[in-house]
């Protein structure tokens, strides 16, 4: 497989017929380590917590559109990727443990390193 902006080939599992692998699962790369660019199952669930984002009616208008721009910021490390997961934790504590729960079960392996651990702890 490749990458549909770049073309450059996907890294991941190597499959050959007739032999059994051992070790590591690989985790599923969310952008492509060439250009950066998300590949389209990351893009739908960036899409998904966007969408998501927009659904919670118990927050303002103010504080889904931070929501949504923060989502944007802790998908990638840039030097905006603390400051999105600060904004971010705070929405996810308005919204409360089912609402985080949601967030977190779409947007787990996608979001930064960085953003992981400040936001999730891990």
């Amino acid at each position: 497989m490749a990458c549909p902006s770049c073309k450059a080939s996907i890294k991941g599992h190597y499959f050959v017929p007739g032999v059994i692998g051992i070790g590591e699962e690989l985790k599923t790369p969310a952008f492509c380590y060439n250009c950066r660019k998300a590949y389209p199952w990351t893009e739908t669930k960036i899409e998904a917590a966007h969408e998501l984002a927009q659904e919670l009616e118990d927050l303002s208008s103010e504080d889904r559109e931070t929501l949504t721009k923060s989502i944007d910021d802790i998908v990638s490390d840039s030097p905006r990727t603390v400051l999105g997961a600060t904004r971010f934790k705070k929405i996810m504590a308005k919204i409360g443990k089912e609402g985080a729960a949601a967030f977190k079960e779409i947007l787990i392996g996608v979001v930064s390193e960085g953003a992981n651990k400040a936001i999730w702890g891990k």
